[in-house]
């Protein structure tokens, strides 16, 4: 798969993660970002023995998008503080068939994760071991029969956007776990981590890194918003 680099430093590097591809190494064994990021390094720095490569956040495996990674344990340390603190902004982009409710809005739901079926559901409000999810949406453009919908998390549970779209009626095209009725031909589901902003871990400047849109019949039609 290919892995597009969209920014680098010597504390940072930012990649447009491939639906289909691990953002980190799992039980399964297959190749991960993580892996890209310390053979990538290690080959253009002709860097001896391992490499440092820490993931500072995840996308789930049928996902593309933006994911950052810190090439120094201190940088890696303030990231995953920002996060804690919320103060990291994260932008997704979503195709959805059905009509949403309003153009935009707030979706404020419950969720309980299923550990065995790896998926989260609605449950009722402050039920056993449910934890908030908030998100707000807006409707971007409206191209035949798929709808492009921006999608802001306020909180970042586990599959909250697939979740919580699935739950107003929406589910993203392609997401068979969560209600969409037709699979993708490359097993992706129709999520992009459009983009994300953040504090430089060391040199304290806001930065934005925005990753481009999958080439697939399903995200072409959109590919003039890119």
């Amino acid at each position: 798969m290919h892995v597009e680099v969209i920014y680098e430093d010597n504390h940072l590097l930012v990649v447009n993660k491939p639906a289909g591809l691990l953002a980190q190494g799992d039980r399964t064994g297959d190749s991960s970002i993580v892996d890209f990021a310390k053979e990538y390094l290690k080959k253009k720095y002709l860097k001896p023995g391992n490499v440092f490569a820490g993931l500072v956040h995840r996308l789930d495996r049928p996902v593309s998008g933006v994911v950052v990674l810190a090439r120094t344990s201190k940088a890696l340390s303030r990231l995953n503080e920002q996060f804690k603190e919320r103060s990291v902004t994260k932008t997704y982009w979503a195709l959805v068939t059905a009509s949403l409710p309003e153009e935009s809005g707030r979706l404020n739901h419950w969720l309980r994760k299923d550990t065995n079926k790896n998926k989260v559901n609605v449950t009722k409000a402050q039920g056993r071991d449910a934890k908030e999810a908030l998100l707000d949406y807006e409707l971007l453009s409206v191209r035949g029969k798929r709808r492009l919908v921006e999608v802001l998390p306020i909180t970042g549970r586990p599959h909250q956007i697939r979740a919580q779209l699935s739950a107003i009626g929406c589910p993203i095209v392609g997401d068979l776990k969560y209600g969409h009725n037709k699979k993708q031909n490359d097993g992706s589901i129709c999520l992009h981590a459009r983009s994300i902003t953040f504090e430089h871990p060391i040199k304290k400047e806001a930065l934005t890194m925005e990753a481009s849109l999958p080439s697939s019949e399903a995200w072409n039609a959109f590919a003039d918003l890119s």
